[in-house]
């Protein structure tokens, strides 16, 4: 097995991500330590406030890493630098992206995120210092293409560049250099947007219907089942378009070796 990067793997996620933020485009929404609220419901309690995520401990992101981001990815057995880079895209981007974006770049089947002892095997049989320049690069590639980099471009191009510079510092079995600084301007995850008509677009309910300006009393029941079934397409809607943003996560872009 190989010896853990983990310790100083999250020392630089946690560098990168911050605090508690909520930025208005950054679609996580209300983030602490890079924890975004979906998956502090998911993995910490499922009635998390606002405030909840302000007073987050840093003991709860740090159990989530652990076990989602690190062990899901199986980085204990990767080789230093892959270890982290992998990591650290999981983080940014989510593993059903990360996973798969490492697969293709070992020239394996990506129908699957998952790392297998076979990915690990691909990946230690593999020039360390080329898969990390891929993985990196896919990933600004990725970045690049999404409708936020206006916003986040700055932040995730220093993060990506600095990450490449760490991974081939691990690599080579030099400690990386950890800043005190924060960078703020980072987003905890770099999804891709949702429709952004679908988000703005607001469902008004009216209690009754009246007509020609007459005022009337309404059989409140009916008022009810409006409400119920408008609710219902929302969720729907809702769903449908979360599915469709996974799906697009999900796509592949094409990689070069070099940035």
């Amino acid at each position: 097995m190989v010896t853990s990067n983990y310790n100083r793997s999250l020392d630089l996620v946690l560098r990168d991500e911050g605090g508690y933020t909520n930025h208005p485009a950054d679609r996580g929404g209300p983030t602490n330590w890079g924890i975004t609220i979906a998956d502090a419901r998911m993995y910490w309690k499922k009635n998390v406030s606002i405030q909840d995520m302000k007073t987050m401990p840093l003991s709860v992101a740090k159990d989530i890493y652990r076990v989602r981001y690190w062990d899901a990815q199986q980085c204990n057995n990767l080789p230093p630098g892959v270890d982290y880079a992998i990591f650290d895209y999981g983080v940014n981007s989510g593993v059903a992206r990360s996973g798969k974006v490492l697969r293709r770049c070992l020239g394996l089947s990506d129908k699957t995120w998952i790392v297998t002892p076979e990915v690990v095997a691909a990946a230690l049989a593999m020039d360390p210092v080329k898969l990390c320049n891929m993985i990196w690069s896919e990933r600004l590639a990725f970045l690049r293409g999404l409708k936020t980099w206006p916003v986040f471009g700055k932040g995730w191009g220093r993060r990506v560049a600095n990450g490449r510079v760490t991974s081939q510092m691990m690599i080579r079995g030099m400690a990386p250099v950890i800043a005190n600084k924060q960078v703020n301007d980072q987003p905890a995850k770099g999804v891709v947007p949702l429709n952004t008509k679908a988000q703005t677009s607001t469902i008004i309910v009216t209690a009754g219907v009246g007509g020609s300006g007459a005022a009337t009393s309404p059989n409140p029941w009916i008022a009810v089942a409006v409400i119920v079934v408008m609710a219902a397409v929302a969720v729907g809607v809702f769903y449908y378009f979360k599915h469709r943003q996974k799906k697009a996560q999900e796509v592949p872009v094409k990689f070069i070796t070099e940035e």
